[in-house]
């Protein structure tokens, strides 16, 4: 038996839905909104805000704090999450307070002059756990700080960003193999997708808050490499691993996918043709890559997005990606604002569809209807799951970020009737 609020939740849903396919966003911005400030973020507001600096991120599904260690990864996205809200859905003082109260914790304690970037991992009272081993860390702190200076004008953080941008661009000049990249490291001789999948976003946002076309001309050079070095033709999909070259690494994480990563890549490159005015980008082939991917990872059986699948056909199992078979939270969410885009680019039926799709499955599976939030790790078979995937994190991102695209697009095209 649903507890009753997940059963009235589902059929205002549903009602929004049905409403948006009709051509009326305003009830389906309407429903997530409430969603985002009723359901997920006062999880956060109860169980994550440190008096002594930044934000408890080591947490069961339930709010326990199972570490106060304070990953620098997930404070720099609270950072990001804290200003956007601030900047485009709720001038609520609260939110801007909380993005500058963790970016204060981070500046305070968190850069590391020697390595000239940030550390991965500080204790509660900011001493240095693990120093600088992820490129990802910097990445996200530029995200955040561009979006912290949109919300305050404060030069201290534009400087910051640029700061860090052009640290982490001097790294990434050298070859990808010997980049801090944690939690994946990279095989010798291969480079990651996720470097310029990354970069060209962060940079494209940076280019956009701050208004410099150096910026964008990077940003543009790192998504002509998505397309020309990690999307195959031969298979149709996005890989994880190619050699230095652009060549097909061997297997078997050469002949990897992890869906979720391409799917979300694909919106980050819609943003990315959009900043930088890039005239004959591929829109389409982008667009249709969203698709790909939704089917290709698909699970026929139990339902759900597949962490990695491989390119003779397997999903899950032994594939040279660890976990391959669970259905983690943040594929989906991705998938939600992927979808909604597209539908919205194309007037394609069959994004809605999928979008309708995934939305039945995240409310009987992922959504947390007592506790808030949303599970974050199922099994194949969508029971919950414990353990650690990547980082021992439950932090609040890939979702309010999101819930949050979802409502700018929607009231966006409402304003627009």
């Amino acid at each position: 038996m649903f507890p009753q609020t997940q059963i009235s939740a589902t059929t205002a849903l549903n009602s929004a839905l049905a409403a948006g396919r009709a051509g009326d966003s305003a009830e389906l911005a309407a429903w997530t909104r409430r969603h985002l400030f009723e359901h997920v973020l006062p999880f956060w507001e109860r169980h994550a805000i440190d008096p002594r600096g930044g934000i408890l991120t080591c947490m069961a599904d339930d709010g326990t704090v199972q570490s106060t260690d304070k990953w620098m990864w997930s404070q720099w996205r609270a950072v990001w999450v804290f200003a956007r809200l601030y900047n485009t859905l709720d001038r609520d003082e609260k939110w801007l307070g909380h993005a500058r109260q963790v970016a204060g914790f981070c500046l305070r304690h968190g850069w590391l002059e020697a390595e000239q970037g940030w550390a991965l991992l500080l204790a509660q009272d900011g001493r240095v756990l693990k120093r600088h081993e992820s490129i990802y860390t910097d990445g996200f702190a530029v995200y955040a700080l561009a979006e912290l200076f949109r919300a305050t004008g404060k030069t201290r953080y534009r400087e910051w960003a640029v700061r860090t941008a052009d640290a982490a661009l001097k790294r990434l000049e050298q070859p990808c193999d010997q980049l801090p990249h944690f939690p994946y490291p990279i095989p010798a001789g291969a480079k990651a997708h996720g470097v310029p999948m990354f970069w060209s976003f962060t940079l494209a946002e940076l280019g956009g808050m701050l208004g410099d076309e150096r910026y964008f001309k990077l940003a543009r050079r790192f998504s002509e490499e998505v397309f020309r070095d990690f999307y195959r033709p031969d298979s149709d999909r996005i890989v994880e691993f190619v050699r230095q070259d652009g060549g097909e690494f061997t297997p078997p994480q050469g002949a990897v996918t992890v869906p979720g990563h391409a799917i979300e890549d694909m919106w980050f490159q819609l943003h990315v043709f959009q900043a930088t005015d890039w005239k004959d980008a591929p829109r389409d082939l982008a667009l249709r890559l969203i698709r790909r991917h939704l089917e290709l990872g698909w699970d026929d059986e139990c339902g759900g997005l597949f962490l990695a699948v491989d390119r003779d056909g397997r999903k899950g199992g032994d594939i040279g990606w660890k976990l391959a078979e669970t259905k983690l939270w943040w594929p989906h969410t991705e998938a939600l604002y992927a979808l909604l885009l597209a539908w919205h680019e194309t007037g394609d039926a069959w994004f809605y569809d999928w979008y309708e799709k995934i939305w039945a499955l995240c409310l009987e599976r992922y959504v947390d209807w007592t506790n808030g939030e949303w599970r974050q790790k199922l099994n194949r078979d969508l029971t919950p799951m414990t353990g650690v995937v990547a980082l021992p994190v439950k932090d609040p991102f890939h979702l309010p970020r999101s819930l949050m695209l979802q409502i700018e697009l929607l009231e966006r095209v409402s304003a627009q009737k």
